[in-house]
This record gives structure tokens, C-alpha cells and sequence, in this order.
């Protein structure tokens, strides 16, 4: 069966560590792997982008279309995306862009790529911009992880990071609230999806993290190390507490617009103290465990 163009495109750019001929020949091209918002699937799309400092910006165009693409849908449901530029492949968080920050982004990438000026002007659409956060630290030789304790580090590091995310642009929020003046209401958060995106990637990747370990790892601990079969019982058990957190957590952040700021920083500080001390209590139990276990695992 022929390959369609985009499976071609995309067999061409992982051949050519990036490189495609054809409409995209000297083209800046990435490819962008969401999860279904429905299907829960993975999908590749081939997508053009521009760079602005650390971050990659892409366009929702569909060409034009007045109706978002599929991708955009996903990426809304699903923040954690995968991304391929060049030879590299690396996690990332994509955020959309709101406000006057998304008009500033625009410019920058009509600059870059005067098409997607057509496109805006051909749709009452407003055309999403994307800013793609990279998730992953730089690949150093030599400097990742060398054991399952590290990595186990190294994951809580990241979580840590995205619960610090969500308070600052929750602070941030509340303070362009409180500069507000005139008549009239507040404007709508302008960090309000951003807020979401590392909300939901904070809440999608430690349940990524959970469900790996009730899987696998704590099973695989539990066979060699039966006298701690206890401990492994009680982080599972932590795990469903932790669910419930998430659950109370994504409530809270429905509210942020209307909120409390004392109410709201209150509970947000419990859920992010009890979420630390579920990772402090995992370090705690696991990493004299696992420093002894080589990353990436050694086949049999």
C-alpha cells in the first residue's frame, strides 16, 4: 500500500535527521507527536516552526481552515507532546499562547514566515501559536543517569519544577487581578492556559510515573526484596491518595478565574505540600533500592 504524503514526509525526515525536499526543501521542519483527545492514540504531524529563544512556536493554520487542526485538539487534552527537530527527539509541554503575548509571538513568526499572515487573513479564525517547552534536560555524554536512583531523581526534579509552574502563574494571575483598575471586570487570565497546560502536564506525567511503578517497578522490588512487601503496599496505597489530590487539583484551577486568592494559594499549598511529601516519602523508600539497578537497563 503507497505511503500518503505525510508518512512519506515524515519517513524522509527521520532518513535524513530532519531534511525534506519537495514544497519543504530548506523549510524548518519538526515533527510533533500528540496523544488523541479521543482515541488516546499517537499521531505525527509534519509542522513548520520558527525559534524564539529556548522555545519552538508553531502555528494552528490548517492552511487557512476555519476549523482548528486535530493536533491542536490533542495537545489541548494531552500537553506532553514528543518532538523531533533536526536528529534530536526530546519531550516537551506545548502551551498555547494567549493575549497580547500570542499577538507579539505572531509578529515574530510572520516575520520569520510571512505565509501564515495570509492565513490569518483568510480565516476569522485567531490562529493559535504554540509554544513548545522543552520537558527534558539537554542531552550531555555522560551526564544522565547512570542508575535507576538517579532516574528516579531526575523524573521528581521535573515534577517538582511543574507544581513550582503552576504557583507562579497562579501568583501571577492573581496579581494582574489585584493591578486592575477602571470600571468594568478584570480581564480574563492571561495565563490561564498556560496555567492549565502544566497543570494537566504535572497531573498526566505523574500518573505516567505512578502507573509505571504499580505496574513494574514495585512488582520486580517486591520478588527480590518480599520483606518489604509492606512499603510497596503503602506507596500503592499513597498512589490512590495522590489521585485524588490530582483530582482536587484540576477543580481548584477550573476556579482560578473567579477565586479567592487566600482560599485559593491555601489550597493550593496543601495539595502541593502533600504532593512533595508523597515524593520526599518515594525517595526515601526506593532510591537505597534502586542506586544499585543500572539506567537505561542492561538486556538480558
Amino acid at each position: 500500500m503507497p505511503l500518503s504524503f505525510t508518512e512519506s514526509v515524515i519517513k524522509e525526515f527521520r532518513a535524513n535527521e530532519g531534511k525534506v525536499g519537495g514544497p519543504f526543501e530548506g523549510a524548518d521542519l519538526l515533527l510533533l507527536t500528540t496523544t488523541g483527545a479521543r482515541s488516546g492514540t499517537e499521531h505525527t504531524t509534519p509542522l513548520g516552526f520558527v525559534r524564539d529563544g529556548d522555545l519552538l512556536l508553531i502555528v494552528a493554520s490548517a492552511g487557512g481552515s476555519h476549523r482548528h487542526p486535530d493536533w491542536y485538539h490533542n495537545l489541548l487534552a494531552h500537553p506532553m507532546v514528543r518532538v523531533e527537530v533536526g536528529s534530536q527527539t526530546y519531550g516537551a509541554i506545548a502551551v498555547p499562547a494567549e493575549g497580547e503575548r500570542r499577538d507579539l509571538l505572531f509578529e515574530r513568526v510572520v516575520r520569520t514566515a510571512p505565509g501564515y499572515a495570509d492565513y490569518q487573513a483568510g480565516t476569522e479564525r485567531i490562529l493559535p501559536v504554540v509554544m513548545l517547552e522543552r520537558s527534558e534536560p539537554d542531552a550531555v555524554p555522560g551526564a544522565g543517569p547512570r542508575n535507576l536512583a538517579e532516574k528516579l531523581i531526575e523524573v521528581h526534579t521535573w515534577l517538582r519544577s511543574q507544581l513550582e509552574h503552576v504557583r507562579a502563574e497562579a501568583d501571577a494571575h492573581f496579581a494582574a487581578r489585584a493591578a486592575h483598575q477602571g470600571p468594568g471586570a478584570p480581564p480574563a487570565p492571561a495565563l490561564g492556559l498556560q496555567l492549565r497546560q502544566h497543570c494537566l502536564a504535572f497531573c498526566e506525567s505523574l500518573t505516567f510515573h505512578h502507573t509505571g511503578e504499580d505496574a513494574h517497578l514495585f512488582p520486580a522490588l517486591a520478588s527480590s526484596h518480599p520483606h518489604l512487601s509492606g512499603v510497596f503496599a503503602r506507596l500503592a496505597e499513597e498512589h490512590r491518595t495522590v489521585a485524588r489530590i490530582q483530582g482536587e487539583l484540576h477543580a481548584l484551577l477550573t476556579e482560578v478565574a473567579t477565586a479567592d486568592p487566600e482560599r485559593f494559594r491555601t489550597e493550593l499549598d496543601r495539595m502541593s505540600t502533600e504532593l512533595s511529601a508523597h515524593l520526599d516519602h518515594e525517595e526515601e523508600s526506593l532510591l537505597p533500592l534502586l542506586a544499585g539497578i543500572p539506567f537505561p537497563p542492561v538486556a538480558p
